[in-house]
């Protein structure tokens, strides 16, 4: 029996059949270039994007629902090229209440693994190919670990961040939201290529005070002291502050969204992606349920969830668009091409920095006037930055229309 949403139990090979078969669609595709059709800027198909790689700790079901809805932004944003979506994975929070798990980073939800079905619904979605790699379940042995040891199906993320770097054309940025695990891998196989290839690396990750041991440098602190130990372009954005990985700072890059009301004006395809991670579905015919009607009280109840934001400030560096408050009182992500006479712009700023990093992977920095590999975030007033990211994250995420038609020839 199903309810609205058609909840129902499956077996085991019932969802490994339909895992086959969308798998093999997207291994014989798994390397070609895709177009995308999105976002309201006037950008054009001539102007050169920017490739870029997210490294996510994304999982389905979810464990935190952010990782699941940021990463619309990566394939809306008409600024940049998705080359691929790396899945970082900690194995002792694929279950709940793991023994392995610290006692202070108690999750008792799951069971959870890779976030691959999310993946596959945005490529649907936005008729794209973008390939994903699991990266490895375990956390690294020493800062210079290559993580050669580790099981095949987990080298693949490490693999693919290397044959991306290897064939792209133009330098590459990378988003890590998670352990940072996988770019540190590939980093001490080939450093050589990544000093090469990388223009810069965007490192959500950390607090701008040393007193709190933040999420993602805890999930593989020896990850975060190879990459703060190397030479590597990288701009840190701090989750938290001292007082914790909710609070406002002005280094730090959290805010909080008072509900998610927009997602109504949210293409009606993406409306049901959000409402399958936001619901923690499970059904096997995860592609199907994105061309069914969302019954409206599943709409009114995703709608009104509180949802904690990380990740925004670094996809407006990445793609290169300003904060802005516009004549009429507005705020906007918008490009720097679409600046109109009293428009404010706000900060949202990268400083150069020196950073010290503990064995623990908690760090300090210190901003410099001197050239350094290092930039930190800093944001100005943070209740001015989260007035205007409520506004204008919604807008933009309003404005993203995919399109599932191919191109004519």
């Amino acid at each position: 029996m199903k309810n609205k949403l058609g909840h129902r139990r499956i077996g085991r090979r019932t969802l490994l059949k339909a895992f086959s078969i969308i798998s093999t669609g997207v291994a014989a595709g798994m390397f070609r270039r895709n177009s995308l059709s999105a976002g309201s800027s006037n950008y054009s198909a001539s102007t050169s994007k920017i490739p870029i790689i997210d490294i996510t700790d994304l999982y389905h079901p979810y464990q935190d629902p952010g990782d699941n809805f940021d990463l619309i932004a990566a394939y809306g944003l008409p600024e940049v090229d998705l080359k691929a979506v790396i899945l970082d994975v900690t194995d002792e929070y694929r279950k709940p209440s793991d023994p392995r798990q610290k006692s202070e980073y108690r999750d008792e939800t799951g069971p959870r693994d890779p976030g691959i079905i999310p993946v596959m619904q945005l490529n649907y979605i936005f008729n794209r190919n973008v390939p994903f790699g699991i990266a490895p379940f375990t956390r690294m042995k020493s800062p210079d670990d290559k993580m050669l040891d580790v099981p095949k199906f987990q080298q693949f993320g490490v693999e693919l961040i290397l044959k991306v770097l290897k064939e792209s054309e133009q330098k590459v940025e990378i988003l890590s939201f998670g352990s940072a695990r996988p770019l540190a891998a590939a980093y001490n196989r080939e450093p050589k290529l990544l000093r090469e290839k990388v223009r810069k690396i965007h490192l959500s990750a950390g607090s701008s005070s040393p007193e709190f041991l933040e999420w993602n440098v805890m999930l593989d602190p020896k990850a975060i002291v190879c990459l703060l130990s190397s030479d590597l372009p990288i701009a840190i954005y701090p989750c938290g502050t001292g007082k914790g990985a909710f609070d406002l700072g002005p280094n730090n890059s959290y805010y909080l969204l008072e509900n998610l009301n927009f997602i109504k004006q949210m293409d009606s395809k993406l409306q049901r992606y959000a409402a399958y991670s936001f619901e923690r579905l499970t059904r096997p015919d995860f592609i199907n349920f994105l061309e069914e009607d969302l019954p409206l009280e599943v709409l009114n109840r995703i709608c009104i969830r509180r949802h904690n934001v990380w990740e925004t400030a670094l996809w407006a560096q990445v793609s290169r668009r300003k904060l802005v408050q516009r004549a009429d009182g507005t705020y906007r992500l918008i490009p720097q091409s679409e600046i109109k006479p009293g428009d404010i712009v706000l900060p949202n700023n990268l400083l150069s920095c020196k950073i010290k990093v503990r064995e623990d992977g908690i760090f300090t920095f210190e901003k410099t006037k001197e050239k350094s590999n290092f930039e930190i975030y800093e944001r100005g007033d943070p209740e001015t930055n989260q007035k205007a990211m409520r506004e204008a994250l919604a807008a933009l995420y309003i404005s993203f229309h995919p399109s599932l038609s191919p191109k004519k020839k």
